[in-house]
């Protein structure tokens, strides 16, 4: 059992216009059929590979492989709200760094709001809190939190503000496309 501490390492969220009205908006449909090819596509050359599957208990779970800063972060998102305008995301997420392996936990959040009849705000908010191994793993290595923190604020932060505005246009061409 993983223990995730009640503490923000990173926090960062934006938002991106998609001129398609909130009700044609699917967000877990978006998520949960999205190929791989088109994950790629919402962040070069960061997104390395994705996909869908189940967990044991049939709960619905979104695996993504991507290059945050220096980490390379395989993250194991399971569906804790899938509906059409929000889904909320929750990972123990694997990152492999040049010092080692450790593991933090990352609450994506997808978020669709009617700004008009014709138009929706997507939001896309990732939050990570420090596991009780990743606490382990900087101060293994010297590092204080404070650094710890403030690179994954800046590198989470780089990450979700060029992969949000390619979130959303891919979310409008799948409500187009239906």
């Amino acid at each position: 059992m993983v223990k995730v501490l009640d503490t923000i390492l990173s926090q960062s969220a934006y938002s991106a216009q998609i001129d398609v009205p909130l009700e044609k908006i699917d967000i877990a449909d978006w998520l949960f059929n999205l190929p791989e090819a088109e994950y790629l596509r919402c962040c070069p050359p960061d997104h390395i590979a994705g996909g869908v599957t189940w967990t044991d208990d049939g709960r619905r779970m979104s695996i993504n492989v991507e290059q945050i800063g220096s980490g390379l972060v395989v993250q194991h998102y399971v569906a804790e709200v899938a509906e059409p305008p929000y889904c909320r995301m929750n990972s123990i997420s694997d990152v492999f760094t040049a010092s080692g392996r450790t593991q933090v936990n990352v609450v994506w959040e997808l978020i669709a709001e009617k700004i008009d009849d014709r138009r929706t705000r997507y939001t896309n908010k990732v939050t990570a809190h420090p596991t009780d191994a990743f606490m382990t793993f900087i101060q293994d290595r010297g590092v204080t939190y404070e650094d710890a923190a403030a690179a994954r604020q800046a590198a989470g932060g780089d990450h979700n503000r060029r992969e949000t505005p390619l979130f959303a246009a891919s979310i409008a061409r799948r409500a187009l496309s239906k």
